[in-house]
C-alpha cells in the first residue's frame, strides 16, 4: 500500500537554515573569494564551484573491514566509486539513506554521522580551494534532513569553508532555474522525493511535501517482482539499481528490456521489460496525489499557473516518459504541463552555487 505524503517537519519555516549567529564582520567576500554549491542527495552528490570544477560522487563511504582489506586498501576510508568497487572488502556505508542522516541506535549512529562528515569534506575538497583564500558555500540538503542534520553538516564543512548556508534541494534546483514564483519543483531522489511550490518568496512548511517512495522504492519493488518471476536468477540491489538507472522508464510503448543475471554461475538473460514498467510507475501515485495536495492549498486565482509549471529534477527525473505520464495524471486536476531539467545530477548543485554568489550576507553562517 502506498504510504501517505508527509509534511517536512521543521522547526524554521524558512528554506535557508541559520542555525546560530555568526560574526558577520568576518565575512568578506571579495574577487579571490571560492563559492561552492553542493546537492548532498542520498545517492550522489554534486558540486559545482566558481572556478568552474563540477563533480559527482556516489553518497558511499567505505572502511577497511580487517587488517587484510587495510594492507590492500590503506586505513583511510574510501568514497564514491572506490567504496562501491570494494565493497566486499570494506564496511559500506550510506551515511543519507531515506533523506536523513542515520542514526538507527546508538552503535551505528557516531559512525554514520562520522561517514557524513567526511563525506562532505571529500566532496569540498573536490574544488579545489587555494590555501589562504575564503571559500563560501550553499549545501542543498534532502528536506527530511533535521535541525541536527543540518548541525551535522555545518560542522563537516568546518575548516575548508568559511561560511555556509543549508538550503532544501528543490529550492536550490528552482533559483537555479530561476522559476521562483508560480511554479511547483519535484526533485526525485533515491531516498525521498520533494515537491516545493514557490510563489516569490522562501518556501513554507506547507509549501513542501516530501515522499518516501522515491528511489529506493522502486529499486526494492523491481527486485521482488524479478525475483518472484525469475526465483532461479542471481542478482544484488546494486545490480537492480544499474538496470533502473540505463534503462528506465514508464510509458506503454517501449523497447524490450533484456537483463543478464547468473544462475548457478551461469550467465542466462531474461526479459525484465513488464517488471521495470511496472517499478518505475509504482512511485507516481504519490506524486499526483501531492501535487493536488500543494495546488489544492494554493490561491485559486494561480492554481492554473503553477499546474502549467511543473519541473522534475533528480535522477528519477531521467526515468524515460515520466514527464508525460505525470501531465496525463494531473488531467484529473484541470490538465497541467510537466517539464524536466536538462541537467538533473547538477541542477541542485548549479543552482547552490548561484545563490552563494548572490545572496546578502545576513543569509550567511559564519564558521569560526
Amino acid at each position: 500500500m502506498r504510504k501517505a505524503a508527509t509534511k517536512e517537519k521543521t522547526k524554521k519555516k524558512s528554506s535557508v537554515a541559520s542555525l546560530r549567529p555568526g560574526k558577520l564582520n568576518s565575512f568578506r567576500p571579495d574577487s579571490e573569494a571560492l563559492f561552492v554549491g553542493v546537492d548532498l542527495g542520498t545517492c550522489r552528490a554534486s558540486i559545482s564551484a566558481s572556478n568552474g570544477i563540477r563533480e559527482v560522487v556516489p553518497t558511499y563511504v567505505g572502511y577497511p573491514k580487517d587488517n587484510i582489506s587495510e594492507e590492500l586498501l590503506g586505513a583511510e576510508p574510501l568514497f564514491g566509486e572506490m567504496a562501491l568497487k570494494h565493497r566486499l572488502s570494506v564496511e559500506l556505508i550510506r551515511p543519507l539513506a531515506h533523506g536523513v542522516i542515520q542514526d538507527s541506535n546508538k552503535s551505528s549512529k557516531n559512525r554514520h554521522l562520522v561517514a557524513a562528515q567526511q563525506l562532505v569534506r571529500h566532496l569540498l575538497e573536490k574544488a579545489q580551494p587555494k590555501p589562504g583564500h575564503p571559500v563560501y558555500g550553499v549545501i542543498g540538503a534532502p528536506a527530511r534532513a533535521s535541525i541536527a542534520s543540518k548541525r551535522i553538516l555545518i560542522d563537516a564543512a568546518r575548516g575548508i569553508l568559511d561560511a555556509v548556508m543549508i538550503v532544501s534541494e528543490p529550492f536550490s534546483v528552482a533559483y537555479g532555474l530561476n522559476i521562483l514564483d508560480r511554479a511547483l519543483v519535484i526533485d526525485i531522489g533515491a531516498g525521498t522525493v520533494d515537491l516545493c511550490r514557490l510563489h516569490g518568496t522562501l518556501p513554507e512548511e506547507q509549501d513542501q511535501i516530501t515522499l518516501d517512495e522515491a528511489g529506493d522504492f522502486v529499486d526494492e519493488t523491481l527486485l521482488s517482482l524479478i525475483r518472484k518471476k525469475h526465483p532461479q536468477a542471481q542478482f544484488n540491489v546494486n545490480m537492480i539499481r544499474a538496470l533502473k538507472e540505463q534503462h528506465g522508464f514508464v510509458s506503454e510503448n517501449a523497447d524490450r528490456v533484456t537483463a543478464r543475471f547468473p544462475v548457478k554461475g551461469r550467465p542466462k538473460d531474461f526479459d525484465i521489460t513488464d517488471e521495470l514498467r511496472t517499478a518505475c510507475r509504482s512511485i507516481v501515485p504519490g506524486i499526483i496525489d501531492s501535487i493536488a495536495q500543494l495546488i489544492g492549498t494554493y490561491d485559486p486565482e494561480f492554481q492554473e499557473a503553477i499546474r502549467s509549471r511543473v519541473v522534475l529534477a533528480g535522477g528519477g527525473s531521467q526515468m524515460a516518459g515520466l514527464a508525460s505520464l505525470i501531465t496525463q495524471g494531473m488531467e484529473e486536476l484541470g490538465g497541467g504541463k510537466v517539464t524536466c531539467v536538462d541537467e538533473p545530477v547538477f541542477a541542485g548543485s548549479n543552482g547552490a552555487l548561484k545563490m552563494a554568489q548572490r545572496m546578502p550576507k545576513h543569509f550567511w553562517q559564519v564558521l569560526v
